[in-house]
């Protein structure tokens, strides 16, 4: 018998954004990080030693998805790297060390045992309880019950990523397809209800990750104020899309290092959203330029002024075929027959036959407060700079506390689904 099937699927899900802009100059950010005293002195948290390394993670994919994809991309790091770091689990010799080196980790600098740590530690901390941000992020294992997983991995997978792991019929693909495809629409509470792939009877393993946020801006878009106007998707095409308008507070700058509007918001809770608008002809030089430092000092350096800002509404999706691309990243082997997973099974030799990832992104005007900060008069409206983001633009949502990418993409037709 060939190596059976084992599949590896994301489903990632950022829903009902509700678009605000930032408090005036001098308020605390509400999405800052402030520390009580008496915690300084005590060590940082595991995850620490992770999150640096998936932002990192996030821009390299990201730069090889959009040199081969024309359209939207759209991903989540935190959902991506965690549930190839679970992988690794059950990998053993070259396997394991070319999913994490593939991620990223210098496994001299930090070993294994120390990245699984901090994965244990950002899951659950962005799994506390929050009353004004709701973010899910799970892991299950389905496995054939012809397969007899080890011990140990069951274990291992669930104390460190939280993974529950189901008993599955793949010799009957149709109505597994059906049972997974409920499992997915309930945990993502419906937002997520298509994308997965078709079974065959030779898979023994699923391996599926999921990713659910909603947040609401504090300062709402009115609803009246949105009107059709043009999108440029490129040079040769022209859009119609709903376009959200409020002269207002935003934390919006221009940033000559990648010649981009730099506009910020914060969502209630420990969320921002970075959104970068390149200059005419300048979104190659965005995409090269980037990195994680330049995002660190954009969360960090914060300041708001007067702003008539036009912002698309958006309801696009993405889903990507991860095996070329986690290729061209030097992860192979789980690929391939030289593949080892004896860490999940010493029954049959197993090897990933497909990874998928689909994430979901919805912005629209509806906030929770009324409008406080809102810019009024002949006079503003002559000082206040107009920004509109009417042509392709990135977006990266940051979660505080944590300091994790939970969301990377581009917006180059908001009309795609």
């Amino acid at each position: 018998m060939g190596p059976a099937r084992l599949w590896l699927l994301g489903a990632g899900i950022l829903a009902s954004v509700h678009c605000q802009p930032f408090p005036a100059h001098g308020d605390k950010s509400p999405g800052a990080h402030q520390p009580p005293s008496h915690q300084l002195s005590e060590p940082a948290p595991a995850y620490h030693k992770v999150t640096p390394t998936i932002t990192s993670f996030a821009l390299r994919l990201y730069k090889r998805l959009a040199a081969g994809t024309p359209g939207n991309i759209l991903f989540s790091p935190v959902s991506l790297s965690s549930t190839l770091a679970l992988l690794s689990l059950g990998a053993q010799g070259d396997t394991s060390t070319q999913i994490l080196e593939g991620l990223g980790f210098n496994l001299t600098e930090t070993p294994a045992a120390d990245v699984h740590r901090g994965f244990q530690s950002l899951l659950r901390t962005l799994d506390l309880p929050s009353p004004k941000l709701e973010l899910k992020v799970g892991s299950s294992l389905f496995l054939d019950k012809r397969l007899k997983p080890l011990q140990h991995f069951l274990d291992s997978t669930k104390e460190l990523y939280g993974a529950f792991a189901f008993s599955a019929n793949f010799s009957d693909p149709a109505t597994t397809w059906r049972q997974i495809s409920e499992y997915v629409r309930k945990q993502t509470y419906g937002h997520v209800t298509d994308g997965l792939p078709q079974f065959s009877h030779d898979t023994l393993m699923v391996l599926l990750n999921y990713i659910f946020f909603k947040g609401k801006w504090k300062k709402p878009f009115e609803v009246d104020h949105t009107k059709e106007e043009d999108f440029h998707v490129d040079q040769a095409t022209t859009v119609r899309v709903p376009m959200m308008n409020r002269l207002g507070m935003f934390d919006l700058h221009y940033c000559s290092t990648l010649a981009s509007w730099v506009l910020q918001m914060d969502y209630l809770g420990n969320a921002t959203a970075i959104f970068l608008l390149p200059d005419e002809g300048k979104l190659q030089h965005l995409e090269d330029t980037i990195t994680k430092e330049i995002l660190a000092k954009f969360l960090k350096n914060r300041e708001s002024s007067s702003v008539n800002l036009y912002f698309p509404k958006l309801n696009i999706s993405g889903t990507i075929d991860l095996k070329p691309v986690l290729t061209s990243l030097g992860i192979t082997n789980v690929f391939s027959e030289k593949a080892d997973l004896s860490g999940i099974t010493e029954d049959a030799p197993l090897r990933v036959s497909q990874a998928l990832h689909k994430a979901v992104l919805t912005i629209d005007e509806r906030g929770t407060e009324d409008e406080g900060d809102t810019v009024k008069g002949p006079m503003a409206l002559t000082l206040a700079p107009q920004v509109k983001f009417n042509s392709p633009f990135l977006v990266i949502i940051y979660e505080h506390s944590t300091r994790s990418p939970l969301f990377v993409g581009k917006v180059v037709n908001p009309t795609q689904q």
